[in-house]
């Protein structure tokens, strides 16, 4: 990587895309190579943004819950080919695995009706409720706002502790990451506030966005049947920064998540991942048609891929070689790591560019990344 043009990219983000203020971080085989941070946590400029700024992160959030909740399991003496049932037997997903419901293949993305996310206890009675889409472990779709609550309510019934409590203990605390599923009310005056963006609808995301006008799709029930804080507006609520929720709900730095995906690595002074759990987090468990997002995606133990094909990716939102993995979030949100370099990543930041993947702020600073290979 050439840190010059990483630069380059990071200051043209501001004077050319729109940019108000983000942070990039990286690292790669346990040392923090960069971290680059700059402008405003308002477009008024009246909080300028640093290292320390926080942002919601939305659906990045899903790698920490993921690695998280698999430690859960082992703290439970499970292992992730378990059942779900044997926890949770109200659910009706029968013979279905903790790994197969880390990857998607659970079958509930949505509810019936429309259940507001801040009332969990009646989320949790409508995911017992709801019929699965499709029959589970068959196929795969995106449970974006779901898998938060189904994996928070297996951690509680586990432990008796809520994912985001679990997470604090093993791994934010004993690594000092700046990053939080339930922010406490002592670090609210450091959150950035998000702006909208406008929608960039690329052509393989343009069936989505259809079903998505379409009443009664699986698309529209999977991100509207669990309500709330899903605008900017809504998630510049302190409520939400609060609130504890695994899929959506992480706030935090950008350091603080490339951190988190070096120990997914390995690369840490303290392990905080056993091998068992690394290698699960970056095995590739399915791939093909998404019912949900109406494209093709690939997903492993609750972290993404980009899909493969003939030994060569459709996209690269996570660089250029096959076995990176990471979670983007909603507006540009990013963060991943690749194994075969020992790198990580993470880019965050207040003005929301919004579609299915990242655009070109985050995706440029990461071609700049795997330019050249880092000295």
């Amino acid at each position: 990587m050439n840190l010059e043009r990483l630069r380059a990219v990071f200051a043209e983000n501001f004077a050319e895309r729109d940019e108000i203020g983000a942070s990039v971080s990286v690292w790669q085989n346990g040392r923090e190579v960069a971290t680059l941070s700059s402008g405003w946590c308002e477009r008024e400029q009246e909080r300028a943004w640093t290292d320390e700024t926080l942002a919601p992160v939305y659906s990045v959030s899903k790698g920490p819950a993921a690695a998280t909740f698999l430690l859960a399991l082992k703290h439970a003496g499970l292992t992730p080919d378990d059942f779900v049932e044997r926890v949770w037997p109200e659910l009706g997903v029968g013979d279905l695995t903790f790994l197969e419901l880390l990857s998607h293949q659970a079958g509930l993305p949505g509810v019936n009706g429309v259940v507001e996310v801040a009332n969990r206890a009646a989320v949790v009675t409508a995911l017992e409720e709801a019929e699965p889409f499709w029959e589970p472990a068959s196929e795969h779709g995106y449970h974006a706002r779901s898998i938060g609550f189904l994996l928070d309510e297996l951690c509680e019934r586990l432990l008796q502790k809520r994912l985001g409590e679990c997470w604090r203990e093993w791994v934010a605390e004993p690594l000092g990451l700046d990053f939080w599923i339930g922010l406490p009310e002592s670090e609210f005056p450091r959150v950035t506030k998000l702006y909208p963006g406008r929608y960039i609808v690329r052509k393989e995301e343009k069936a989505f966005y259809t079903a998505m006008q379409t009443e009664g799709s699986l698309a529209r029930r999977a991100f509207g049947s669990l309500k709330g804080y899903q605008s900017a507006s809504e998630m510049n609520d302190p409520a939400a920064w609060a609130g504890g929720f695994p899929a959506f709900g992480g706030v935090g730095s950008a350091k603080a998540l490339a951190h988190f995906y070096q120990a997914v690595l390995g690369q840490t002074a303290q392990e905080i991942f056993p091998a068992e759990i690394r290698d699960l987090l970056a095995s590739r468990l399915v791939q093909g048609p998404d019912q949900v997002l109406q494209l093709e995606t690939s997903f492993g133990a609750g972290t993404m891929f980009d899909p493969v094909h003939g030994g060569k990716k459709s996209r690269q939102l996570f660089g250029p070689n096959l076995e990176a993995f990471g979670h983007p979030g909603a507006g540009g949100s990013h963060a991943f790591c690749d194994p075969q370099t020992g790198i990580s990543f993470a880019y965050v930041m207040n003005q929301m560019e919004l579609g299915l993947f990242p655009g070109e702020r985050g995706l440029g600073l990461v071609r700049a990344v795997f330019e050249d290979s880092l000295e």
